[in-house]
């Protein structure tokens, strides 16, 4: 029944928040996402000792062989558990701002967190297409209602490659559900089910395309920077923090257990591509003056190296893309956190209108130079675990392919300490004179991001005892 909760929580609140007025919203988004937190950590918790009872059946659709078949393996409770930790975070910083129609900017928000909670908890093929839009949607209307100047063509955009996406995976899963013998959308069903290499070889495109938008991978990414760029910044955060988890997990989840010759075949094309979205996404990062599209480069070249680990299939890959997952997306929301500060309070993203910062506000500087060395991999952060195991399986598969995916690392720490220096060191000017430190809520909220930095970069194992036996079963 915890399982159900994840998404339960979130839903009636977000759907009651559209009829709320004042502060009800915000003070409801905060509860919701907190108790959500406590169900998942108590889900975390009982996964340890008792997994099988946070397996959750009930009929849903007979007539079509589907039904709300919801369960926790590692890697599951490991996403909702950075879906649960990341929504109390992105509400509490953004609490002392007035949006319009905040009633509705709150709800889809709760409605998006559902969604997402259903991506990763669904063990059905239909019920898990039904939660990836569920999860998506309510981004649409959130980018085209709240975002920048450009947001009607660059949702619109963003709109046209995720559905063409959908449509591309929805049609792989009905192929999948005509030839189970009994009609079947079950993840049980999908797994055994031993199809011929020629039927692998194209189904294999049909849904790493959709997952390669999502993540995205080079050369499905072009929507990613402009919708970055132009959704207001906590919705960002959503997309780059967790979103994007939503295609390396389906990857994981359902690529490589149902079509395993077909990611066979076709796993040196895809580490390929993802190499080279590594290297080019990292010298455009360097290039950019736009602090938001800095960064939206910056996570293709993260989600690059780890769509490439995936398909090196051996268990230190695996369990570093795992655990890259999760700290990722923490490192990824403390920097867009940084972001809505400065964009809150001066009204600009540019690096070049920026400068002195660490003078007005110390307190943000020193995040802001912890956040963005853990977002390097620096060891003794949590990035560094991770990268480490991923160039660990890649060098076993390949080590030209480890070499020239080892380039991010370099090319990461250039655009990553030339925005510490434009942003906050150098001379003030009489715009960022004005800055005023941080908030309570804010310093609260990335105080425990800094903390879990430092926890998962010095004492990793509990995670890494979370996705193993994901991987053995895997692998096996």
């Amino acid at each position: 029944m915890l399982t159900v909760l994840f998404i339960l929580i979130p839903l009636v609140a977000g759907l009651i928040s559209f009829g709320l007025k004042g502060s009800g919203p915000k003070v409801l988004s905060i509860i919701s996402a907190l108790a959500t937190l406590a169900v998942t950590v108590a889900a975390w918790c009982q996964f340890k000792t008792a997994p099988e009872a946070l397996q959750f059946t009930a009929s849903w659709i007979p007539q079509l062989g589907s039904s709300f078949s919801l369960g926790l393996d590692g890697m599951a409770v490991m996403l909702c558990l950075l879906t649960a930790i990341s929504f109390p975070l992105i509400f509490i910083t953004i609490f002392n701002k007035n949006y319009e129609n905040a009633n509705s900017f709150y709800g889809l928000m709760l409605l998006s967190q559902a969604g997402l909670m259903g991506v990763f908890t669904s063990y059905d093929a239909l019920l898990f297409y039904v939660f990836w839009e569920l999860a998506l949607i309510p981004v649409y209307f959130l980018c085209s209602m709240w975002g920048g100047e450009k947001r009607i063509p660059v949702t619109f955009k963003f709109f046209v490659y995720t559905f063409a996406g959908s449509l591309l995976m929805l049609v792989g899963l009905i192929y999948i559900y005509t030839q189970t013998s009994d009609h079947s959308f079950s993840y049980s069903t999908f797994t055994s089910l031993a199809l011929a290499p020629n039927e692998q070889a194209w189904l294999f495109w049909l849904f790493f395309i959709a997952f390669a938008i999502k993540m995205p991978v080079f050369p499905f990414h072009t929507w990613q920077p402009d919708t970055y760029e132009q959704s207001p910044t906590p919705v960002t955060m959503v997309l780059s923090g967790i979103m994007v988890k939503m295609g390396l997990f389906g990857v994981i989840r359902w690529v490589l257990p149902v079509l395993p010759l077909g990611a066979d075949m076709w796993a040196e094309v895809a580490i390929v591509l993802s190499i080279i979205g590594i290297v080019y996404a990292s010298c455009i990062a360097i290039l950019q003056n736009d602090i938001k599209r800095m960064i939206a480069y910056s996570s293709i070249a993260h989600i690059g190296l780890m769509a490439a680990a995936i398909f090196v299939k051996n268990e230190q890959s695996l369990d570093g893309v795992m655990l890259q997952m999760f700290n990722h997306g923490i490192n990824i929301i403390g920097l867009w956190m940084i972001v809505e500060v400065i964009e809150s309070r001066l009204k600009v993203k540019t690096m070049s209108d920026l400068g002195g910062l660490a003078s007005y506000a110390p307190k943000m500087s020193i995040f802001l130079v912890i956040i963005s060395l853990a977002n390097i991999a620096l060891p003794l952060t949590n990035g560094f675990v991770g990268e480490f195991l991923m160039f660990s399986g890649l060098f076993q598969y390949n080590y030209w392919f480890m070499a020239i995916a080892g380039l991010g690392i370099i090319l990461a720490a250039v655009y990553m300490l030339n925005m510490i220096q434009r942003v906050i060191f150098g001379e003030a000017n009489p715009l960022t004179q004005t800055f005023t430190d941080l908030s309570t809520g804010e310093f609260v909220a990335l105080s425990v991001v800094v903390l879990i930095i430092f926890v998962l970069g010095v004492h990793p194992q509990p995670m890494l005892d979370l996705v193993h036996n994901t991987t053995a079963a895997l692998l096996k």
